[in-house]
């Protein structure tokens, strides 16, 4: 006789029991389902450990407030009426509680028109089997594992499949696509065959989805440790051609006159691949993502040099703003960062021959607070498979940090003010806002970063008159 596995140990937190007795109080029958029993089966840290989505056969508002009930100073209850949904934050937990209900969708939208339901029909509406899993908090059977779909055998073999038919469940909720890519990418699963297909079928219909849910996705996928896994992929899916087009475009090699360079799509996903490894900053790993976008627009081909890609920093800059509108994401100090680093990503590779206190003064003038933020972008970059060259790169990239830290200390050139104000250069000449306090500024800029003068406020006032008497200008 088959016998339903028990999960009670799943549920050892008093939270769980304070739930139940809820439940049991209002004579309804409710569930843990989704991602808190995903995650606790496959002994997965969750990025959301403390997350429980509790599905109850009746009312989630009216479970939500029997349980603020139960519990410790009655927590505040946040109602979503409109989707029929409860949470509730206490001791760590973030709880939501929605009553079991079936879906019906239109063809010009991902929002589903709703319909209580049971918890089969709750279950059947779910993306993927691994997030049906539901474990009962019933006194009956606590912790009994309800998994119609055979979820715990494809978490077992890390695969992706839906509960039904997935040419429905991904053309119903195109959002679904991503999020198959997304836990594809985060758990390192398969997406199985059929489902693979389903998706390519059904790519263009990505486009009924909103930029912003669609970003949220993309973060995750960046997010990853690998993600490379992700924006493969996308590829490969057909997806990607829908959301970054600047992406798919550095796709392949042109070969010319015996001459071809590399695929900058491959090496980009190599870039973010390293990047990944030392840094959890999004919006770094966002540059590392774009840092070659304007290869494209600028591949020309030079019988004398060969294939070559001028100004592809600056165009791709450019093209940052552009895509960040586009995705209707931040045009904040955040794209300004990725904009930065996509614009500077290739300036300390060409000062590594050789490495002159100038050029090192104008690195850290420019790149300010992110200096070390672009030495980590170049050095993810360097994806070359030849050894010695690898090394080189490497030792040179050494060089330059060893002379940053140097220029640094002696120097003081971060986040640089210049050691005489605008307002000091007028006072002294007796002439307000001009052409020529401007020259005079510049030219003390120049002077600290050429290394023609140390960045000290005496020798910049000797500077200031020298260069004021040169142009003409006397002092009061």
């Amino acid at each position: 006789m088959h016998q339903t596995p028990i999960y009670s140990h799943a549920l050892k937190d008093p939270i769980f029991r304070v739930i139940a007795k809820a439940a049991q109080n209002l004579h309804v029958q409710s569930y843990v389902i989704g991602g808190y029993v995903r995650d606790y089966l496959l002994v997965r840290k969750s990025q959301k450990q403390m997350d429980i989505d509790i599905v109850v056969l009746g009312s989630g508002i009216e479970l939500a407030q029997e349980v603020a009930k139960l519990l410790p100073g009655k927590p505040k209850i946040s109602v979503f009426k409109n989707f029929g949904t409860a949470m509730i934050k206490s001791s760590g937990w973030e709880l939501e509680f929605v009553g079991a209900r079936k879906e019906s969708y239109q063809k010009d939208s991902r929002k589903p028109a709703v319909e209580e339901g049971t918890l089969t029909d709750d279950q059947n509406r779910r993306d993927f089997t691994i997030n049906a899993l539901a474990l009962s908090l019933s006194e009956e059977n606590f912790g009994s594992l309800l998994d119609p779909f055979n979820g715990i055998t494809d978490l077992q073999n890390k695969i992706l499949r839906t509960p039904l038919n997935p040419d429905v469940t991904y053309s119903d909720d195109p959002l679904r696509m991503l999020r198959a890519v997304r836990f594809a990418t985060q758990l390192n699963f398969t997406i199985e065959e059929k489902s693979f297909k389903a998706i390519q079928q059904n790519k263009s219909r990505i486009k009924i989805v909103s930029k912003e849910r669609i970003i949220s996705e993309v973060h995750k996928i960046l997010a990853a440790d690998q993600p490379s896994i992700g924006f493969s992929l996308l590829l490969k899916l057909g997806i990607l051609e829908y959301i970054l087009p600047e992406l798919t475009a550095l796709q392949g090699v042109d070969e010319k006159e015996g001459q071809r360079h590399k695929d900058n799509f491959w090496h980009t996903l190599e870039v973010v691949d390293n990047i990944a490894k030392t840094t959890d900053n999004l919006w770094l790993r966002w540059a590392a993502l774009l840092h070659d976008i304007g290869k494209a627009p600028t591949k020309r081909f030079d019988e004398k040099v060969g294939w070559t890609f001028h100004g592809h920093e600056f165009v791709g800059s450019k093209m940052v703003y552009r895509l960040f509108k586009r995705l209707r994401m931040p045009l904040n100090d955040k794209m300004k960062f990725v904009q930065k680093m996509v614009l500077m990503s290739s300036r300390p590779i060409a000062i590594s021959g050789e490495v002159t206190d100038s050029a090192v003064r104008r690195l850290i003038f420019d790149a300010g607070e992110a200096i070390e933020d672009l030495m980590l972008l170049c050095e993810a970059d360097i994806t070359t498979k030849n050894s010695r060259k690898y090394q080189t790169y490497h030792n040179n990239f050494k060089r330059v940090r060893k002379k940053i830290k140097e220029v640094e200390e002696r120097d003081h050139i971060r986040n640089f003010q210049p050691p005489v104000s605008g307002e000091e250069i007028m006072d002294f000449y007796g002439i307000g806002p001009s052409r020529e306090i401007g020259i005079i500024k510049e030219a003390i800029k120049e002077a600290i970063l050429e290394g023609t003068i140390p960045n000290e406020k005496e020798a910049a006032i000797e500077y200031m008159k020298n260069k004021g008497a040169e142009i003409g200008l006397n002092p009061v």
